[in-house]
């Protein structure tokens, strides 16, 4: 790995964790275009590249969900009893639909995730008041099967566009009148799990696909793990910290802007939008 694609990864990851901390998302949506466009750069396969893309972000987020989970339970922002009723559905769900991911198609998997992507940015530049609720309903008001058919699908759903679940957890939890502070800790909690498992299965499912560079294991390259991960555990912190100093709600509308536009470009790369010039 040569030193400028060393300081990139130090970059993204750097950024990655500012975001984490500061806004309270996963990495994915910036991750898997940045590492989609470095990978071809790389002479990646293109109907490889999404998979290793979102197999490596998915190891990235284990990091920055750790280190996001102690500090939401410091501040006992965890329902825990909530956490163990979802936490098997949600490890069952990722680590199945990373099979599923691996026989989809590059093209098809980056058509989905710029959707999702979409969806996630329209729901951070409107910032509906659908995820304000203040309610202090407890996990006893949900039945237990809904809550496990709901985890079932944040676990898939977060595999296929590697996320550490968050953009649906928290609405989720939030419709269901859990108060907006211990939802978004929840889902913190919840996202550790989601990531080793959605990390196995990536492992697991690219095994047998010949890796096209080195120190590539399954759909992870450790390499841009350990750098990426490396900037993004020290700044998710500070980002933690500048909650209260910068305007964070006209810095989720640019983010929502950005999100929107590395998946653009990301189709671009992988000539899905030919008509577009960036």
């Amino acid at each position: 790995m040569n030193f400028d694609l060393i300081l990139t990864f130090l970059a993204l990851g750097a950024f990655v964790g500012l975001a984490a901390g500061l806004l309270g998302i996963g990495g994915g949506g910036v991750m898997v275009p940045m590492l989609t466009a470095i990978f071809l750069s790389q002479n990646v396969p293109a109907d490889q590249v999404v998979h290793l893309a979102l197999g490596t972000s998915m190891a990235c987020i284990m990091v920055t969900s750790l280190s996001s989970l102690r500090a939401h339970h410091a501040n006992g922002a965890v329902v825990w009893p909530l956490v163990k009723l979802m936490v098997i559905g949600v490890v069952l769900g990722t680590f199945s639909a990373t099979f599923i991911a691996s026989k989809i198609s590059s093209k098809a998997l980056a058509i989905f995730f710029a959707c999702f992507m979409g969806y996630v940015a329209i729901q951070m530049f409107s910032n509906s008041k659908s995820g304000q609720a203040t309610s202090t309903a407890t996990h006893h008001a949900i039945n237990r099967l809904e809550l496990m058919l709901a985890s079932i699908g944040i676990g898939s759903i977060s595999a296929i566009v590697s996320i550490g679940g968050g953009s649906i957890t928290v609405p989720y939890l939030t419709w269901r009148k859990i108060d907006i502070k211990k939802a978004i800790g929840t889902s913190a909690a919840i996202g550790f799990p989601l990531s080793i498992a959605g990390s196995l299965g990536y492992l697991l499912s690219g095994w047998s696909h010949a890796a096209s560079i080195p120190y590539t294991y399954g759909f992870i390259n450790l390499p841009a793990v350990l750098v990426i991960s490396i900037t993004s555990f020290f700044t998710a912190p500070i980002g933690a910290n500048l909650t209260q100093k910068l305007p964070v709600a006209m810095l989720k509308k640019i983010f929502a802007l950005l999100l929107a536009t590395l998946s653009l470009k990301m189709l671009w790369n992988l000539q899905l939008l030919p008509c577009c010039n960036f």
